[in-house]
């Protein structure tokens, strides 16, 4: 059970992607002070994981009224997390729709939703919610949003350690560890198709 509980955190925390999401965090923010920054952070992340709640607890209701099986969710879960992490490791560029958007305090978009709860991560908690159980799979979600809080809430700290090089060699060594899971999970759904 520590084992599944580590492995599920660790891959919505790459799903997540804090690293990646420095830059836009601080562009987002950068015309406000630095207090109401912080407030302004933990706001949005605390919305993201409502999100990411209500996602999980939906999830498997939807799939079981679609009438999906194991094979199923384990073979496309496999290919949206390497979808996601070739994004990753070979990045064609963030905007989120934030050209042109107002300047002033954000509120939900981008930084809750898509950044922290984006499609990918919404789409797993659903995927994983068909075969684990709930209490794993919410200390999963909290666990990789905690970690997501606490690298995003020292974001202009990292960035100014890291840089922007070193903060893409992260991102694509992230999106590296994702390829692997990706695929072991792929492997497992064309094992169970086997098997029936």
């Amino acid at each position: 059970m520590n084992h599944s509980l580590f492995t599920i955190s660790f891959a919505l925390f790459l799903m997540m992607d804090p690293i990646g999401n420095i830059p836009v965090y601080i562009a987002v923010l950068k015309d406000i002070e630095p207090r109401r920054q912080r407030v302004i952070i933990i706001r949005e992340l605390l919305i993201a994981l409502a999100v990411i709640i209500l996602f999980t607890f939906v999830g498997e209701y939807l799939l079981n009224i679609l009438n999906v099986g194991q094979e199923t969710i384990l073979i496309s879960g496999g290919i949206i997390l390497f979808m996601i992490a070739v994004k990753m490791i070979f990045p064609s560029g963030k905007s989120y729709g934030m050209e042109g958007a107002e300047q002033g305090e954000p509120f939900i978009v981008p930084l809750a939703i898509p950044l922290v709860a984006g499609p990918s991560v919404l789409a797993a908690v659903m995927i994983y919610s068909h075969r684990e159980t709930m209490p794993l799979l919410i200390g999963s979600v909290c666990i990789a949003w905690a970690f997501s809080t606490l690298i995003l809430f020292t974001a202009p700290f990292l960035k100014k350690i890291l840089g922007p090089r070193g903060i893409i060699a992260c991102e694509r060594l992230m999106g590296l560890l994702l390829t692997l899971l990706a695929i072991q999970m792929f492997l497992e759904g064309i094992s169970l198709f086997l098997k029936k």
